[in-house]
């Protein structure tokens, strides 16, 4: 896949990439190295300029931003690291909205996963008063709402403490095994990436990378 974001302008270059089914991978490398482009490529917020996407047998490239928007809510969730919550509404009002570009609204399983992230006694509770870690958790929740075939989370621990990095980092890694979901994180902080099995550095997978060097 090839792919030049313009704002700053970006190019990255990934021959071939690929996340079997349930797996947990790490990606690590420098920053403004291209992680959050190509995370972005993968959940089709941005175009290919060249090559293959497909994500769960959906082939992506080629595909309108529409179109593309209904692969995301159908099998992809997304983890930002600024959590983007809708200040307005409350957090279990925040999982429902996640779930209705989707399969639909399934209360039941909102307010259990959000059980499971530790917030049912939080479920009325708005964003502003959350602390920051409830607030990754109602991401989280929400990011696992519609059941995704693959979990993509873009440095999700970047604004936790330390303790609470951890904790958050250990709660994505479990839900998504228990969904059954491929998990994909970028992240530069060494104590996040020594929890994954393996871990990759972007730059060995992106050659645009290797000929800026070279």
């Amino acid at each position: 896949m090839r792919s030049v974001s313009r704002n700053p302008p970006l190019f990255i270059d990934v021959p071939t990439f690929a996340l079997d089914e349930g797996e947990q991978i790490a990606l690590r490398g420098a920053s403004g190295s291209g992680k959050t482009t190509f995370l972005n490529l993968l959940a089709g917020i941005l175009e290919a300029d060249a090559g293959v996407v497909r994500v769960s047998g959906r082939e992506l490239t080629g595909l309108q931003q529409s179109a593309r928007d209904r692969v995301r809510a159908q099998s992809i969730g997304v983890v930002f690291q600024s959590f983007n919550l809708l200040q307005g509404y409350s957090a279990l009002e925040n999982v429902r909205m996640g779930m209705m570009f989707g399969r639909g609204v399934d209360e039941a399983f909102a307010r259990e996963l959000l059980r499971c992230v530790g917030l049912d006694t939080r479920l009325h509770h708005r964003p502003r008063e959350l602390s920051a870690g409830q607030q990754q958790r109602v991401a989280v929740a929400r990011a696992l709402g519609g059941r995704p075939k693959l979990v993509l989370a873009d440095e999700p621990t970047g604004n936790l403490d330390a303790r609470s990095a951890r904790e958050a980092m250990l709660l994505i890694r479990g839900l998504c095994r228990d969904l059954g979901a491929a998990l994909l994180v970028v992240s530069h902080d060494a104590n996040m990436l020594a929890l994954f099995d393996r871990a990759l550095d972007f730059a060995a997978i992106n050659h645009a990378a290797a000929e800026a060097v070279a």
